[in-house]
């Protein structure tokens, strides 16, 4: 009886914290959602902290992972895409499909899904490719699935063919939505990588990684055991949030529009 106490008074071991591996860096950059000018201004951010941690260790191997929903809804979506494809041309670079990107995919083939895509953004999309708003205003929907591909490059809509659904580093997972807890993560399905919620939102257990996921949108980052959300909703709050990751640290970089100009914060997470 006395040795059951004794094993039930002794301090429990605390659970070992999730990590890259040594000598990595990481920086997941949440929706981003046609803020192109909170995009810019992340970008620069993380630069200016990849440098200053590098000069003050031995430098990382640093790799991005954009979370998907690049495009939709915000002004820019074009914008956006180039300034992807410019960074992921200097440094490693995963970018996540999301359901937006899936959706225009599928909108430039599927009449159906191209008044869908519309509904939730598209127009903003395919007004920043420089179609003009009058023309798509008087269009049907057969004329502004033409205006897409006359648009949007064949090359751009490849390069977003070519963004992946899920990237594992070290203890953690990317994906856009999250996963459907229960299955093992080499056999989640691409659409519930891509648009879940429930139950992976409320769902407490392990997932055998981290989940940085973006897709459901918070007022701050929701730092849980089992998964980092970072859509905090830029193209409607003004916020665009990355976490950085290296070794067992953690840290947030926010991009907010304010009255001044764009402000740029940081701070150390648990």
């Amino acid at each position: 009886m006395i040795n059951a106490l004794r094993s039930l008074l002794r301090p429990r071991a605390a659970a070992p914290r999730p990590c890259v591996p040594p000598g990595q860096r990481v920086y997941a950059v949440g929706d981003i959602h046609g803020r192109a000018d909170l995009f810019a201004a992340l970008i620069e951010a993380i630069e200016g902290d990849i440098r200053r941690r590098d000069a003050a260790a031995p430098p990382r191997q640093t790799t991005i992972v954009l979370l998907g929903d690049l495009i939709d809804r915000g002004p820019d979506s074009r914008g956006v895409l180039d300034l992807a494809m410019r960074w992921g041309q200097q440094r490693p670079m995963h970018i996540l499909l999301g359901n937006h990107e899936e959706m225009l995919l599928d909108a430039a083939e599927n009449l159906d899904v191209l008044r869908h895509f519309l509904r939730y953004g598209g127009r903003e999309t395919l007004l920043s490719f420089d179609i003009d708003e009058a023309t798509y205003e008087d269009a049907s929907f057969e004329e502004v699935q033409a205006l897409l591909h006359a648009h949007i490059p064949l090359a751009t809509l490849d390069y977003i063919r070519g963004f992946q659904t899920m990237v594992q580093i070290g203890d953690y997972a990317f994906v856009h939505a999250g996963i459907r807890p229960g299955v093992a993560l080499d056999s989640q399905s691409p659409g519930d990588l891509r648009w879940i919620r429930e139950p992976f939102l409320s769902s407490a257990q392990d997932h055998g990684a981290v989940v940085v996921h973006g897709h459901t949108i918070t007022e701050g980052i929701e730092l849980k055991p089992n998964r980092v959300g970072l859509d905090t909703g830029a193209y409607q709050s003004g916020h665009l949030s990355a976490i950085g990751l290296e070794g067992e640290d953690r840290w947030l970089i926010q991009t907010e529009e304010s009255d001044t100009g764009i402000r740029v914060g940081f701070q150390a997470l648990a």
